[in-house]
């Protein structure tokens, strides 16, 4: 596998959560994990950081390896787990907010940046917020069924699904707009180098 930079990170970010995820496991007395879910976590998050390097292994090993969009889905998960171990989801009032627009921008970038040039930019914009959308409401039916059925934040749960769902898709369509923009500079640059048409 190459020994990209950004790839490094991306190993890195995947060791550092796993190390995360351990120290939770032994802590389980810690009030901040109290309620997080995170035995499940501690079994779908390797898992889910294992899709992209596997995929490349078995399916895509003749291309290069795509070390900027693992980086990307592996940044998410640190995010997530870090914010549990340092108590951030209870301390800092807006920072789930700041999660779910944030990690779902970087989640969709790694598809916008995966997906082909050559198709159609409203096709890639609509796959990359579909799919942000989407992805956005599961989490949310897994967080209903997880933390907030049979709860004491049920009473605020429409409200905060609402907002959780809408931060989600703005952040992955923004992230797939961003994508856009900079493929276009990045074509407009090379059509001004010398010896281009």
């Amino acid at each position: 596998m190459p020994g990209t930079t950004v790839s490094r990170l991306a190993w890195l970010g995947k060791a550092a959560v796993l190390a995360m995820l351990l120290f939770a496991a032994t802590h389980t007395e810690y009030d901040r994990f109290a309620g997080k879910a995170m035995a499940g976590r501690a079994v779908a998050y390797p898992l889910a950081l294992l899709i992209i390097p596997a995929v490349w292994w078995f399916w895509r090993r003749s291309r290069p390896y795509p070390a900027l969009a693992d980086l990307l889905v592996t940044l998410p998960f640190v995010v997530d787990v870090g914010g549990n171990c340092l108590d951030l989801y209870d301390r800092i009032d807006r920072f789930d907010d700041a999660c779910h627009f944030g990690n779902w921008a970087m989640l969709l970038g790694a598809l916008a940046v995966s997906l082909p040039p050559s198709l159609p930019e409203a096709a890639q914009l609509g796959l990359v917020a579909g799919l942000g959308s989407t992805t956005a409401l599961l989490w949310e039916l897994m967080e209903y069924e997880t933390f907030i059925k049979g709860g004491t934040e049920l009473d605020t749960a429409y409200t905060d699904t609402l907002g959780d769902m809408t931060l989600g898709t703005i952040g992955a369509t923004l992230a797939g707009l961003l994508v856009l923009w900079l493929r276009r500079r990045s074509a407009t640059d090379a059509g001004r180098r010398p010896g281009t048409r």
